[in-house]
């Protein structure tokens, strides 16, 4: 077991209120510049986010348009888009925050986690986010748009389908993000491998019904597409935490 790191461990709550209130205003004038320099982008950025409605049949057609219903719309819409393109050039920087933060806590031998944690987990996101626009949503979308076929002609508004969309793709980034939560579960002693391991049928339903609410489709290939990478991400999440577990690379090397 290493030596316990001493910077700051034995500092008095406030002391730690402090470090935790620097990490929060560093952490949001990071987000506040990302979102800044995302605003000069929101165009660009609402193009991008209207792709997956150019798999419609409807939209390609013109019998679907996107509208704004409230004078504030279009505004209130370009701040969401910049807002959240802002957190995502930034979430390395607020991630760094948080290690930040948690580091003088850990062991010596654990803080070498702190490039990998930094890096794993904006890489996930964004992996996550990915999967979710190039696989997801080309799928959706446009299978909610069609779903009574030319029978229903009309207007949708754009503040609710930017939202749609950017809450999917945070959702997967998030899910994505499943190997790292089980490193940090594992470390503060939340779960364990053999916790995960004897939970993998449940989680595996779980899963499922987790990808057929995601994929409203009746295809049973995109429904696998969904529910495949979520569960090669929960095995993916036990040996992380074997891995995470005290001497866990000698335990894994034994199986």
């Amino acid at each position: 077991m290493g030596k316990l790191v001493t910077n700051h461990a034995e500092a008095p709550l406030l002391d730690h209120l402090e470090d935790l209130r620097k990490r929060l205003i560093i952490a949001v004038l990071f987000w506040l510049a990302g979102t800044s320099f995302a605003w000069f982008y929101r165009t660009e950025l609402l193009e991008w986010l209207k792709r997956p409605l150019t798999f419609s049949e409807l939209y390609n057609a013109g019998k679907l348009q996107l509208v704004s219903q409230q004078l504030t719309d279009q505004l209130i819409m370009s701040f969401l888009i910049a807002m959240w393109g802002g957190l995502a050039l930034t979430l390395p920087f607020i991630l760094h925050q948080v290690w930040l933060f948690v580091a003088p806590g850990l062991y010596a031998h654990e803080r070498r986690w702190a490039a990998p944690f930094v890096l794993g987990a904006g890489f996930s996101f964004i992996i996550g986010a990915a999967f979710c626009y190039f696989v997801i949503l080309p799928q959706m979308v446009p299978f909610l748009v069609d779903f009574l076929g030319g029978a229903v002609n009309g207007v949708y508004p754009i503040a609710t389908y930017i939202s749609q969309v950017v809450t999917f793709l945070v959702a997967f980034g998030i899910i994505f993000e499943l190997p790292i939560l089980s490193f940090v579960l594992t470390k503060i002693g939340i779960v364990n491998a053999g916790m995960m391991g004897r939970v993998r049928r449940p989680a595996g339903i779980v899963i499922l019904i987790v990808a057929a609410v995601i994929t409203p489709t009746t295809d049973p290939i995109n429904l696998m597409l969904v529910a495949v990478p979520i569960y090669v991400l929960y095995e993916l999440g036990i040996i992380v935490s074997r891995l995470a577990a005290p001497r866990g690379r000698a335990a894994l090397a034994q199986e």
